[in-house]
């Protein structure tokens, strides 16, 4: 217990990741078969290893970082959010507008949103509550490593400022924007709702859903929206005669509860 408790502050210490995000009876487990697959004899003589071979090092990242998320997937929406939904909320609602990013996966939306609304209000004012389903994908969004390739459409300004590079492939982001998030474990179909949002952010998930299912949630979702809070959706999920829901249109993919 305690060498792996070592350990874990000197994995951060290398990498910035920390392993206190996750389950430690589950990663453990995990470590401890890289380093039996390593042929070291434990957390000591592996943490060498890692200081002293590259390859050892981004086998070791990689076994950690989420590689199917997507920043800022669909621009054109994430721009008309900037610089027309969000002052809208503004103006409509004040500085302190609450969020919460619905079926969140591995948390490239909230935390691009954060990101986002940085350009407006301080940091330390910013608070959204993202949810999901599978515990191991939160557990993943709260380490808040990702493949590249997941930030190949963030613009260049987010990197920089809120990113640092792990390795050859990956990046860290900035312990002040995860300080922004609250991730909770929810299920859609069944659990209670978050009240009084401002914004919703549900994306690419209900397609997975029948149709019915999807009428529920978008009715549950108007329910949890303070009146003219809105609801974002993604690309393939417009939802069809709103109005019959509780909502009307406001732009495309964004819906304004009535």
């Amino acid at each position: 217990m305690g060498d792996y408790e070592i350990f874990k502050d000197k994995v951060f210490q290398l990498t910035k990741i920390d392993l206190s995000c996750y389950k430690e009876r589950q990663m453990k487990r995990r470590i401890d078969a890289l380093i039996t697959r390593s042929n070291v004899s434990g957390y000591d003589e592996y943490l060498r290893l890692l200081k002293t071979d590259q390859d050892k090092l981004e086998e070791f990242i990689a076994y950690l970082t989420i590689n199917v998320s997507e920043f800022y997937r669909n621009p054109e929406q994430w721009q008309l959010l900037e610089k027309e939904m969000l002052p809208y909320l503004f103006e409509r609602f004040g500085q302190k507008i609450k969020i919460w990013s619905a079926a969140c996966s591995t948390g490239d939306e909230p935390y691009t949103l954060v990101m986002l609304l940085a350009k407006f209000i301080p940091m330390n004012q910013i608070q959204i509550i993202a949810t999901d389903i599978d515990k191991q994908v939160l557990e993943k969004a709260q380490i808040g490593l990702y493949d590249e390739k997941s930030l190949r459409g963030l613009p260049k300004e987010y990197i920089s400022k809120y990113f640092t590079k792990v390795g050859a492939r990956s990046y860290q982001i900035s312990e002040e924007v995860k300080r922004c998030v609250n991730f909770r474990q929810h299920n859609l179909l069944k659990d209670p709702y978050i009240k009084d949002c401002n914004l919703i952010i549900c994306r690419n998930v209900m397609i997975y859903f029948t149709e019915e299912a999807k009428v529920e949630i978008n009715k549950r979702f108007c329910a949890s929206l303070q009146q003219d809070g809105l609801l974002f959706v993604g690309s393939t999920e417009q939802i069809i005669a709103p109005h019959t829901l509780g909502f009307s249109t406001f732009k495309s993919f964004f819906y304004k509860k009535n």
